[in-house]
């Protein structure tokens, strides 16, 4: 799903303009944003945690030339599903 099929299925959901939605999409993600920057944890009950967690550094190698890199430590954005997506997604598996 792209993000103007998102805004289209919310907008008819809630009964809202697209532009309402637009709006509040862009807000939520700056929301959760600045709290992710900041080193915090979002929890949204029912769906899932966002968190920030720290890559430690590894040595990468080229494949072309087979040259070995050092790739520094960094962060980043991981995204842990709720029990209700999990189990969503396991009755999903059962009816394949």
């Amino acid at each position: 799903m792209k993000n103007k099929e998102l805004i289209t299925a919310l907008a008819a959901r809630l009964e809202w303009s697209t532009q309402e939605v637009t709006d509040t999409l862009a807000v939520l993600g700056a929301v959760i944003s600045s709290r992710l920057v900041e080193g915090d944890c979002i929890y949204l009950q029912g769906f899932g945690q966002f968190e920030v967690k720290k890559k430690m550094e590894r040595i990468s190698v080229n494949p072309a030339n087979g040259k070995r890199y050092l790739v520094p430590p960094k962060l980043v954005p991981v995204f842990k599903p709720g029990m209700t997506v999990k189990n969503k997604l396991k009755s999903l598996e059962g009816d394949e």
